[in-house]
């Protein structure tokens, strides 16, 4: 009897605005995995916070009331969701209000460790059994410390802020984003609970040059050079820079 191919887990990590979101979607697409967003599910416990009249300033109130929302999270890389108490949320987390908060939320001890147990269920979830592509800042280094591949993102300030403001519309100016995004840095990589941080054995992929099909070609290259048996599925890429 042969043995059972074991789950692929890749974990991809690193700051905004590197291409985490868009190359991972595209990755667990291309190699027919489950997809999960782990910074979406920090915004959707910030959302809530905010709607809810909770101090996000305020750990002790935050950790109080962590308990409480319903967060659901879709691992469809096709089409992800995510719901707060049945409630489709995923365009208001992306909220500037959100964005401002979600770093003070983030670093709440209790908040990360509620949300560090729903994303390891995930990744062992029966719909994960192929594997799962799972992004944020502590994947590799917290949540899934045995990933089968570890990825870190990195880009120019520059370049992400370039991203970010494309992504934003206009709304905000450049300059003001990029302040933004190393304001958000030092807040993630200076947090005492699982800080934003580069995994010993991760490999670090500037995109700063690179298009988004550039980035997905490598990182699908290195699943492959681990796990062979990572058998690649019908996806095309359609964006050129990375998110």
């Amino acid at each position: 009897m042969e043995n059972p191919v074991e789950p692929v887990i890749v974990a991809i990590d690193g700051p905004s605005g590197t291409g985490k979101s868009s190359t991972s979607r595209a990755v667990a697409a291309r190699l027919g995995l489950s997809y999960l967003d782990t910074g979406a599910m920090y915004r959707a416990i910030t959302w809530w916070m905010l709607g809810n009249g909770v101090a996000v300033d305020d750990p002790v109130a935050v950790a109080d009331q962590a308990g409480k929302p319903v967060i659901v999270s879709g691992t469809d890389p096709g089409a992800p969701t995510i719901t707060v108490d049945g409630v489709d949320v995923s365009v208001p987390i992306r909220s500037q209000e959100v964005t401002a908060a979600v770093s003070a939320v983030s670093a709440v001890p209790e908040v990360r460790a509620r949300l560090v147990e729903m994303q390891r269920a995930a990744a062992a979830a029966p719909s994960a059994a192929a594997g799962i592509v799972v992004e944020g800042r502590d994947i590799g280094t917290t949540v899934l410390p045995d990933a089968t591949v570890k990825v870190f993102l990195t880009a120019s300030a520059e370049a992400r802020a370039a991203r970010r403001s494309v992504e934003l519309k206009g709304a905000v100016t450049v300059a003001d984003t990029q302040a933004a995004l190393i304001r958000r840095d030092a807040a993630d990589s200076g947090r005492k609970t699982s800080p934003l941080a580069k995994a010993a054995d991760a490999i670090e992929v500037d995109t700063t040059e690179l298009n988004l099909e550039q980035v997905v070609e490598h990182v699908v290259a290195l699943v492959r050079e681990k796990q062979p048996a990572a058998a690649p599925a019908a996806a095309a890429v359609e964006e050129t820079t990375p998110r």
